[in-house]
């Protein structure tokens, strides 16, 4: 039995109407879908410092001091000091103590948040526009005028060595650190988790001197979404333009040489990352679009979703990997991308016994994306959709749009559209992405491992699988 019309059977039957005749009504004219209704606006003041903003309609807004500063400037005394920043934002200043500083934002119904990486540090402030001209002061007082009191980094220390002493709590975490502090020569293998035997070290002083150092004029932006730019520049120019220019500097320097670091631990998994050098960075776009693709290509996830099922079934590590083979806790593609350089892999959860097989697993999936023939187009259209998705859908959040308009000027020193990007996408091929592939995996091996390390296969055999 057919549960299909035909079609010319369908197309005998008419319908009585039931709207009135729109004979003679016009259409006022489509918007084009990229036609940039609230352009990004910059302006930089006599000291270097940039204030941009891209205004909206709706009742909240989002603003957000983005600094050029982050672990790859630290030095042997300084070390450990970038993770304790983000931990003491929005403490007491020369202006308010902490309470004050917590009821202010509390009074707003605000959302504030800091955040560390390698290269830069990022503190926002979400809210409602009614209290613009309040969140912008706080905000700037916050980054500008911090008292690094004493007791108040002994607590932060405090809590960092409680947090560092259980890293079985969040295993990825240990594996993406570990994969810098051996894969790289230089600034990137400077840990971004501060070490325990550096935190008793670190005091107001030593805290004080990094933040002088690095927290100038010329290595600001203030970004904001959902503000008029006129109105920005009203309330932050007096508060900022008498802060200090810096010194010229010279951006550190870091070279990838690969290698390996085994942690053994007692524990019923075994976590194991694979990573390898995505040359160029951010600013070789091409390059840094393949590699985002290859990462949703690849996807993954664990073998219980939180998301319910079906998330991520389409990824060739889902299929592939957690379909296949129970013993799988988790597998997952990851990629690491800064300036100049990164790194992109995959890290897997398994139980010892599994692990060795694992490891192969995952290495024999790598290659077969970086081999001609072995991705299908559908795989590598779905993978662009899905890439072309995360990064619509991100947008559509205020915070995420501010900490782009600034992270963007720290990179490019300018706001690029997300049609520059989308255009990258678009001219990307399956041909295009093989030959990334290939040439990521071409770079040495660099492997992390937490857990039973013993029955991990040995770096040198690993490193044989990839031709190396």
């Amino acid at each position: 039995m057919s549960f299909f019309r035909p079609l010319s059977r369908v197309e005998s039957r008419t319908f009585s109407s039931t709207f009135p005749s729109t004979a003679g009504f016009k259409l006022p004219p489509c918007i084009e879908g990229n036609a940039e209704q609230h352009p990004t606006k910059i302006t930089v003041l006599p000291n270097g410092l940039k204030i941009a903003s891209e205004n909206s309609t709706g009742p909240a807004a989002c603003i957000g001091l983005y600094v050029d500063c982050g672990s790859i400037y630290e030095t042997e005394e300084s070390m450990g000091a970038t993770h304790v920043l983000e931990r003491m934002a929005f403490k007491s200043t020369r202006n308010r103590s902490h309470l004050h500083m917590i009821r202010e934002i509390e009074a707003t119904g605000g959302n504030v948040g800091a955040s560390a990486s390698r290269e830069q540090m990022g503190y926002s402030y979400d809210m409602l526009k009614t209290y613009v001209p309040e969140a912008i002061e706080l905000l700037i007082d916050s980054v500008r005028n911090p008292m690094f009191l004493d007791d108040e980094i002994k607590e932060q220390v405090a809590k960092l060595k409680t947090e560092l002493r259980d890293i079985s709590k969040d295993p990825q975490q240990f594996l993406i650190e570990s994969l810098h502090l051996v894969g790289y020569s230089g600034a990137l293998a400077n840990p971004l988790i501060a070490p325990e035997a550096v935190l008793d070290r670190l005091d107001g002083s030593s805290i004080g001197k990094f933040y002088h150092e690095n927290y100038t004029a010329d290595r600001m932006v203030l970004a904001a979404y959902g503000l008029d730019h006129e109105q920005l520049l009203y309330v932050a120019e007096p508060l900022l333009y008498d802060l200090q220019k810096g010194p010229a500097l010279a951006l550190p320097q870091s070279v990838y040489i690969g290698g390996e670091i085994r942690r053994r631990e007692d524990s019923e998994r075994t976590h194991v990352a694979l990573g390898f050098e995505v040359p160029g960075g951010w600013h070789n776009e091409k390059d840094a679009t393949a590699v985002t693709v290859l990462q949703f290509l690849l996807g993954g996830g664990g073998s219980f979703s939180a998301g319910g099922p079906g998330k991520g079934m389409h990824s060739r590590l889902y299929l592939r990997v957690l379909n296949k083979y129970q013993q799988v806790q988790s597998i997952s593609a990851f990629s690491s991308i800064y300036n100049d350089n990164g790194l992109f892999g995959i890290h897997l959860t398994t139980g010892p016994e599994f692990v060795a097989k694992l490891v192969e697993i995952a290495a024999a999936e790598l290659l077969s994306v970086a081999t001609p023939g072995r991705v299908s187009e559908i795989e590598f259209q779905r993978a662009k959709n899905t890439t072309r998705s995360a990064v619509l859908m991100n947008l559509e959040s205020r915070m995420i749009i501010a900490e782009d308009i600034g992270r963007q000027l720290l990179t490019y020193g300018c706001r690029k559209p997300v049609e520059h990007f989308l255009g990258f996408l678009d001219e990307l091929t399956l041909d295009d992405l093989t030959a990334v592939a290939g040439k990521v995996l071409s770079s040495k091996l660099t492997m992390a491992c937490l857990g039973d390390v013993d029955r991990v296969p040995t770096y040198a055999s690993v490193s044989q699988i990839f031709g190396h």
